[in-house]
C-alpha cells in the first residue's frame, strides 16, 4: 500500500504564526511511514529549514490547491475566502458547525468537490474530551492582553486605544510585560490590584487564564474562579460588572442566559473596564456576551462598548489568541494531536476519525438544498 501523504499548508490569516505540525511531530510521522510535505511559510514560528532538517519535503506556499486529491491537507485556521469546490480531506478548524455567520458557504465547498472536513474542534477521546486544543494558551494569552488593556485604559485617554501587539518568542517575555502593566495600573488606582473574574475556570482555557493571573502576581483573592456551579443560577451577574476584568472561557454548546448585557452595564457600581471573550462566539446567535458584534485583531486588539458612565469599557475578541505564544502553543497542541495523526493511515477503523467524518456528514445533511449538492466520490464513497 502506498504511504499516506500529509500536506501542511501555510496559514493565510494575518499574524497567525502557529502550526499544526512542528519539526518534532513531523519527524515522528515520517518515522512512522508517512510522507510529509510542508509548504514554505513566511509567517510560521518554525523556520522552513527546521522541517527540512526533520526530513519533510518543502513545497511552495499555496500548493495544496493542486496537490493530488488523496493527499490529506493539514492546517489550523479557516481557508481563504473563496468558492471553488474542495476535493481533498482537510484537517483544520473550520468554524462552520455551530451556525456561525456564513457557515453554509464554508461547509458546502466540501461536498461540492467531493472533499471531507475533519474538524479539529470536534476530535474527542472516549470520554468526550477534545484530543488536542489550544485552550490553555488561549486563556493565558487572553488574560495577558486583558490586563494590558486595563492598565492602558487607566493611563491613556479614550482617543488612544490599546496599540497593536505582536507575538512573543517565549512566555517569560510576555510575563515581563504583563507584570509591568499591573504595576502601572495598580499605581493609577492607589495601589489596588485588578479583580479578575474568569468563567470556565475549571477547563483548559480557564486554567490558562488563572495561571497567567497568578504568575503575573495578582493576589489569589482577586482572581474569581467561576465555573458551572457559580453560573447555574443564570445571568446577568453583578459580580462581573463589579470586577475590573472579565475573561470568558466557556465552551458554548447550547443557549444560555447572557452573562452581562446593556442593562447590567448601567450599574452605578460598575468597575468592569475590559472583557476578553476568549471563546469568541461573536456571530453565534446565543453569544452570552451580547455587547459587541465584531472580532478584534492583534493590530487592533480592542473594540469600545457604548456605556453611560465611567469607566470606559472595551472588548477583546481575537479568535487566534494562542498565536501570541506561537511556539509553546504549537508544540503543546501538535504533541497532543500526534497520536490521532498516527492513526490517519487507518482512519476507517480509528474511532476519532470515523466519528469526525460521521459528524461532517451530519452537518452536510443540514445544508440548505442549494448548498448540499454532492459531487465526486469523497463524501459518498469509501474513505
Amino acid at each position: 500500500m502506498a504511504p499516506v501523504t500529509l500536506h501542511l499548508r501555510s496559514e493565510c490569516k494575518p499574524l497567525e504564526h502557529r502550526s499544526a505540525l512542528t519539526p518534532t511531530t513531523t519527524k515522528a510521522l515520517l518515522d512512522a511511514g508517512y510522507v510529509v510535505n510542508v509548504e514554505k511559510s513566511p509567517e510560521r514560528i518554525f523556520d522552513d529549514a527546521e522541517f527540512e532538517q526533520a526530513g519533510a519535503t518543502l513545497v511552495p506556499e499555496g500548493s495544496w490547491v493542486d496537490a493530488p486529491s488523496d493527499h490529506i491537507i493539514l492546517g489550523l485556521k479557516e481557508l481563504p475566502e473563496d468558492d471553488f469546490p474542495l476535493k481533498h480531506t482537510h484537517v483544520q478548524f473550520a468554524h462552520c458547525y455551530k451556525n456561525q455567520a456564513g457557515w453554509a458557504s464554508v461547509l458546502s465547498r466540501f461536498p461540492s468537490g467531493g472533499g471531507i472536513l475533519l474538524d479539529l474542534e470536534f476530535l474527542t477521546d472516549d470520554t468526550g474530551r477534545r484530543v488536542a486544543a489550544f485552550g490553555y494558551h488561549a486563556g493565558y494569552a487572553g488574560a495577558a492582553l486583558a490586563i494590558s488593556a486595563w492598565a492602558w485604559q487607566l493611563t491613556h485617554p479614550a482617543s488612544q486605544p490599546l496599540p497593536g501587539v505582536s507575538s512573543y518568542a517565549n512566555e517569560s517575555l510576555l510575563l515581563d510585560d504583563v507584570k509591568a502593566s499591573i504595576a502601572t495600573g495598580t499605581q493609577a488606582v492607589d495601589g489596588r490590584p485588578p479583580r479578575v473574574l474568569v468563567i470556565g475556570a475549571l477547563g483548559r482555557c480557564g486554567k490558562g487564564a488563572v495561571d497567567l493571573c497568578r504568575a503575573a502576581g495578582i493576589p489569589d483573592g482577586n482572581i474569581l474562579k467561576w465555573d458551572m456551579a457559580e453560573t447555574a443560577k443564570g445571568g446577568p451577574f453583578v459580580e462581573i460588572v463589579e470586577s475590573d476584568i472579565f475573561v470568558n472561557c466557556i465552551y458554548l454548546s447550547s443557549p444560555i442566559a447572557p452573562f452581562i448585557d446593556s442593562a447590567s452595564l448601567d450599574s452605578p457600581d460598575r468597575r468592569l473596564a475590559v472583557v476578553c471573550d476568549v471563546s469568541c462566539d461573536t456571530t453565534n446567535p446565543h453569544n452570552p456576551i451580547p455587547i459587541y458584534d465584531v472580532n478584534t485583531t492583534f493590530d487592533k486588539p480592542t473594540v469600545p462598548v457604548e456605556v453611560q458612565r465611567e469607566p470606559r469599557l472595551t472588548v477583546i475578541s481575537i479568535d487566534h489568541l494562542p498565536s501570541l505564544l506561537p511556539r509553546e502553543a504549537s508544540e503543546a497542541f501538535s504533541a497532543a494531536l500526534l497520536p490521532s495523526l498516527m492513526a490517519l493511515k487507518d482512519r476507517q477503523n480509528a474511532r476519532v476519525w470515523r466519528q469526525a467524518e460521521e459528524l461532517f456528514r451530519e452537518k452536510v445533511a443540514t445544508l440548505p438544498a442549494k448548498d448540499s449538492k454532492e459531487e465526486g466520490t469523497g463524501v459518498n464513497g469509501a474513505v
